[in-house]
């Protein structure tokens, strides 16, 4: 039985906490990921350690986990040598790994704390993520609509079917591509989130005014049921969350990288942030009506405890900006 967003964010009072990067985690727990296939390779070969990724998330009070199926594509595993049903394998593997370890976490803790049993976001990155040359942060990839819609279909069902409860359509930085992600959606009957990436405050990574998309998926899109923004840089956000709020009227969620810049050759991040802790973000997050936030690339366990501490303070507080 799926978990419905609406319950979800209701029984958390519309502030949940999103969990962090799965790639950082998995490289602070030494898995090397340096080749195209990226967290898709540790999906594929080292289980256990996505597995123990979503457990610590939880523990760091994560509210949902999203699984590692973001660079889990069918082509781009066929290429690495994997036979098409090796491939459609380790992509449902993702939702079964995260169902386990909801379901051990949830006997050995958090039923005892009473939290909320965590939604599963089945991850499915952008046709620039199978590029793997940093194009999820440009967009404009020359191909058609359907193309785009074979890649992305077959994908959306395997996870769909494998018991996700909501299809996340990731780092997005193409609405033309967003609208063929969320034609399958509809298609399934699966609820879904859209999240965006960004190059400002105001535009998504291909150049359209977030505002734009946002009014252009208000109406038409009965499934969607969050949008937002992700793997952004965290100055950016507040800005972004009023401009969604302008377009359209559902929740709105942000997860932010920790400001550095991705370097696609060496599959790895460089610079610095802006120095200014985390939870001052998040906590402007939910001022601004964010009703879900946690981290993306370059964030790690003490970034969603410092979210998870924040959004605690921020539910006490006696007057509260809270999405309809």
């Amino acid at each position: 039985m799926r978990f419905s967003t609406q319950d979800w964010i209701k029984e958390l009072n519309n502030a949940a906490v999103i969990d962090g990067s799965m790639s950082t985690a998995l490289e602070r727990l030494g898995c090397q990921l340096g080749d195209r296939l990226w967290t898709a390779r540790c999906l594929a070969e080292k289980p256990e350690l996505v597995k123990t990724v979503h457990l610590n998330y939880f523990r760091d009070g994560a509210d949902c986990g999203i699984t590692a199926s973001y660079q889990a594509t069918i082509p781009g595993l066929l290429a690495a040598g994997y036979s098409q049903e090796e491939a459609e394998r380790i992509i449902t593997s993702a939702v079964e790994i995260f169902q386990k370890a909801r379901a051990q976490w949830w006997e050995e803790e958090g039923k005892a704390q009473g939290r909320v049993w965590p939604l599963c976001l089945g991850a499915i990155g952008p046709y620039g993520a199978y590029l793997a040359d940093g194009s999820e942060y440009r967009g404009a990839y020359g191909i058609s609509d359907d193309e785009l819609y074979r890649f992305h279909k077959r994908r959306a069902e395997l996870i769909w079917n494998a018991g996700a409860d909501v299809l996340l359509f990731e780092t997005q930085p193409s609405l033309k591509e967003v609208l063929v992600e969320a034609r399958i959606a509809e298609e399934l009957g699966a609820d879904y989130w859209i999240s965006f990436s960004c190059r400002d405050g105001r535009h998504i990574c291909e150049g359209d005014l977030i505002r734009d998309c946002a009014v252009t998926l208000s109406e038409g899109f009965p499934h969607l049921r969050m949008i937002g923004v992700n793997c952004t840089k965290p100055e950016y956000i507040r800005s972004l969350i009023g401009e969604i709020q302008k377009g359209i009227s559902i929740p709105v969620a942000v997860y932010p990288n920790s400001g550095e810049i991705y370097d696609p050759a060496t599959k790895t991040w460089h610079g610095a942030a802006d120095g200014r802790p985390f939870r001052e973000y998040a906590e402007i997050y939910y001022e601004s009506g964010a009703a879900a936030v946690g981290g993306c690339c370059t964030t790690c366990d003490e970034h969603i405890r410092q979210v998870a501490e924040v959004r605690d303070a921020f539910l006490k507080k006696p007057i509260r900006k809270i999405m309809p």
